[in-house]
């Protein structure tokens, strides 16, 4: 090629792309430049990518409709952290000539921060935290996990490790899902349930399934109005899958024990919003996949696509 592309890495937040990937690999063929604020201006957004021809997204956090592609003619690649294209207008990108890749991941990291906020609720871990630090101590009685009830919304690969740590705690292991199969829940020693069983019966409910139009709204007011007052409910997997005006209302009136939240509708969360003023919530701004090996991933990967698809081979294909 006559010059060096250049790539935009977005999103940046916690200034880590730089050490997590082999950019040095790229040297001679793409000049990169990394971005750490988020831009939500439609206007801002076109203005700033506009000179990029290779754009390398982390996650869901910028959208890319068509109205924002169209307005990027350099744009020839873009690689998704990640392999949804929930954010990004698939059809325009085949419709623009846009490549659009995506990376591999790991499991593990939101199965791990779902336990972190159960526990946290569980245990009144930063009521406590803040009472030490204001001269109290003691102030909290927490909640037994052991013999307690775990209700997951979704048995997949991550709602399965959810399972097995709450197994190792004592819960007894209860699911459902829209096409889940009783037969594959028993094997991990799970029970498959109604909606209504589940929500009933759930000391703790975790939500596991993917977004999408089946999904959104998933759980609703009158889901919420089924659960236990003792309950407290986990979202690790997408903001709209609940509905959150419902669950600030149930927490503010007491009809939910807790609620740990690290996904949103908006994100990040805007000033007022509802959820940031409800009680007893532990909530983590979309860190269930933001960690040291997972970034390594992505990054090591986003590299890989870019020289593949200059050497005329592009992989991971989302929208081929």
């Amino acid at each position: 090629m006559s010059q060096a592309l250049r790539v935009a890495v977005l999103d940046d937040y916690q200034e880590a792309a730089r050490r997590s990937g082999p950019w040095a690999d790229l040297a001679g063929r793409a000049e990169v430049e990394v971005f750490h604020d988020h831009v939500t201006d439609a206007d801002a957004l076109a203005e700033r990518l506009a000179p990029f021809d290779v754009i390398v997204a982390m996650r869901e956090r910028t959208r890319f409709p068509r109205s924002l592609l169209e307005r990027l003619p350099r744009l020839r690649l873009l690689v998704n952290t990640g392999m949804s294209t929930v954010h990004i207008d698939v059809g325009a990108t085949r419709d623009l000539g846009i490549t659009v890749s995506g990376t591999g991941g790991r499991p593990a990291p939101p199965a791990e921060l779902t336990w972190g906020l159960i526990l946290g609720l569980a245990r009144h871990l930063t009521q406590e935290d803040a009472g030490i630090r204001a001269g109290s101590w003691g102030l909290t009685v927490g909640t037994d996990l052991d013999g307690a009830t775990l209700g997951l919304v979704g048995l997949g690969t991550l709602g399965r490790r959810v399972a097995v740590v709450g197994q190792a705690f004592g819960m007894r292991v209860i699911a459902w899902s829209q096409n889940l199969d009783p037969g594959v829940a028993a094997q991990v020693g799970v029970e498959a349930v109604t909606k209504q069983t589940l929500l009933r019966e759930a000391d703790v409910l975790s939500i596991h399934v993917r977004l999408s139009e089946r999904t959104t709204g998933l759980i609703s007011a009158a889901d919420l109005a089924l659960l236990k007052p003792t309950a407290i409910l986990v979202n690790t997997s997408r903001g709209p899958i609940v509905d959150e005006a419902a669950l600030a209302d149930a927490l503010r009136a007491g009809r939910l024990a807790g609620a740990g939240l690290d996904v949103f509708g908006a994100e990040p969360l805007p000033p007022g919003h509802p959820l940031l003023g409800a009680p007893n919530t532990l909530l983590s701004p979309h860190i269930g996949y933001v960690t040291e090996d997972t970034y390594r991933v992505f990054y090591t990967d986003a590299v890989e696509a870019i020289a593949a698809f200059l050497d005329g081979h592009p992989i991971r294909l989302l929208n081929g």
